[in-house]
């Protein structure tokens, strides 16, 4: 087993994302998938990535309180040390991104974003993969509460979890995020239908508990349902 000090992953960088133009977010997923997060990866420091959306049919029975009741996705980049050296070239590489023509997108605001330092981790019983490797495990969706969480261990007693991470606001990162949320971020990957209750052990010290679902490539009509998803080849940019 991986210790705490020699775990790879040392900081989670969130974005909690409203898409701001109702009908921008065929395009905003071409931006994001194919452009914005491959460009990501290069950088030394970033371990992986995913991006996950909250369907309005899950919004439905989402308990979220401002700003979490305006976002549409929730964004999370894993970042190894040198964390400082890591978010310096991580925030660098977006200001380039911002500056090319062509390589941006507009019509969205991240109401919530920065860097979380992880605190704990685990898996469930029954999954053989370390407990590291559960962002890297396919799921069907994944839990996503801000605020005071059961432990990561409870949570993965919970039929339906194969594992749990705890991110927690570390002051030292402090001004590297914005949204004013101290509050700890807790992650719980589901891939069993039974785990879709709440997993918050304290509703009101709670202020975002969600599920939300992994992003399939052209297959981004949640938010508009009449019109078919015509598929298709990436954006040539």
């Amino acid at each position: 087993m991986v210790s705490d000090a020699a775990r790879k992953v040392k900081v989670g960088f969130f974005s909690f994302t409203e898409i701001t133009d109702a009908a921008g977010h065929r395009a905003y997923n071409e931006w994001h998938m194919f452009d914005h997060m491959p460009e990501q990866f290069p950088l030394p420091g970033v371990v992986f990535g995913q991006r996950w959306v909250l369907t309005p049919e899950r919004r439905a029975a989402a308990r979220l309180t401002s700003p979490f009741d305006r976002i549409h996705y929730v964004t999370l980049y894993l970042l190894a040390d040198p964390v400082a050296d890591t978010l310096d070239e991580f925030f660098a590489l977006g200001a380039e991104l911002h500056a090319a023509p062509g390589r941006w997108f507009d019509a969205r605001r991240s109401h919530v974003a920065g860097p979380w330092r992880l605190d704990a981790i685990a898996s469930a019983p029954r999954v053989a993969i370390r407990a590291e490797a559960i962002p890297a495990r396919p799921h069907r969706a994944l839990r996503v509460v801000v605020g005071q969480a059961a432990p990561v261990e409870t949570l993965c007693a919970t039929p339906g979890v194969a594992g749990a991470w705890r991110f927690t606001p570390d002051p030292v990162l402090a001004s590297r995020r914005r949204g004013g949320v101290d509050e700890p971020i807790t992650l719980a990957w589901i891939d069993g239908e039974s785990a879709e209750s709440d997993v918050e052990s304290d509703l009101e010290a709670v202020r975002c508990s969600a599920i939300l679902e992994p992003i399939t490539p052209w297959q981004w009509d949640w938010f508009d349902r009449d019109v078919p998803d015509r598929g298709g080849a990436p954006p040539s940019r």
